[in-house]
């Protein structure tokens, strides 16, 4: 039997449509987003989500990245701002203050990942997420990089973490949490743990599991069926999430939902 807390969305059917409908007609009014990521490796998931962010309908959308990147950045892309990088390319401690000068900036940012798995870049996330209040969307490899300090982000008001089920596996599990979530429970059961988990902590998990996304706030549960993980690997789910929540910041459960069926 379906609980109380747990509602079902379709594509055509959503289940909070006016927040479609209140979507800012102007840019002035759309909010700004800051994306955090890219490592020397690269920056495609960066760029992408910049360019998605737009289409979707963020008023201002700036970049971050780690000043190893700057010569492999096109000019056309004006919207970027460099911080001190790690010899192996990702964000330095030192990348602190801009991630702060961001913020200020910003009415919300999103680590997209490309972060790499540099021990300084880890610390300069951790500094960071534990000294701001600014909302913020954390998806891909940025989610691991706060591993070391799950509780930052289990217990930190205005965030959303957009993460694989591993992922959010790994972060029940570093903070000692009761329920184990395991990859042959059932739908009811993730749903049942989710419920409780964020009755207990104050962030928001988007989460893919038996071909459904699932989203959880709050006690309330958001599924939806899901044919194209893709799309949160790539970052494109967080993007979009990240855009809707910009115009509805006390409603991340709700802004989180109507975004995906878009």
């Amino acid at each position: 039997m379906d609980q109380p807390y747990w509602q079902k969305q379709t594509a055509t059917n959503p289940l909070f449509p006016d927040i479609e409908w209140g979507k800012p007609e102007q840019r002035a009014r759309a909010g700004k987003l800051g994306i955090i990521g890219g490592n020397k490796l690269g920056f495609s998931s960066v760029a992408e989500s910049y360019t998605t962010a737009l289409e979707t309908g963020a008023g201002q959308v700036k970049i971050l990245l780690p000043d190893g990147l700057k010569s492999q950045v096109p000019t056309t892309l004006t919207d970027v701002s460099y911080a001190p990088s790690t010899q192996s390319g990702g964000l330095a401690k030192d990348a602190l203050s801009n991630m702060q000068a961001m913020a200020g900036w910003a009415d919300e940012l999103l680590f997209i990942g490309d972060a790499g798995r540099n021990s300084e870049t880890a610390i300069a996330y951790e500094q960071f997420i534990r000294e701001s209040t600014i909302p913020i969307v954390l998806t891909r490899d940025a989610v691991d990089l706060i591993k070391n300090d799950a509780h930052l982000l289990v217990e930190r008001e205005n965030v959303i973490v957009v993460g694989s089920f591993a992922q959010i596996q790994k972060l029940f599990r570093a903070i000692y949490y009761p329920k184990l979530l395991s990859f042959n429970m059932q739908l009811t059961q993730l749903v049942e743990a989710l419920h409780k988990f964020t009755i207990t902590y104050p962030m928001t998990i988007v989460t893919l599991h038996s071909e459904k996304l699932i989203i959880a706030h709050e006690g309330r549960v958001v599924t939806q069926d899901w044919d194209n993980p893709m799309r949160i690997w790539r970052g494109d789910t967080a993007t979009k999430i990240a855009t809707y929540w910009l115009w509805t910041p006390e409603k991340p459960l709700e802004a989180a939902s109507a975004s995906i069926t878009k």
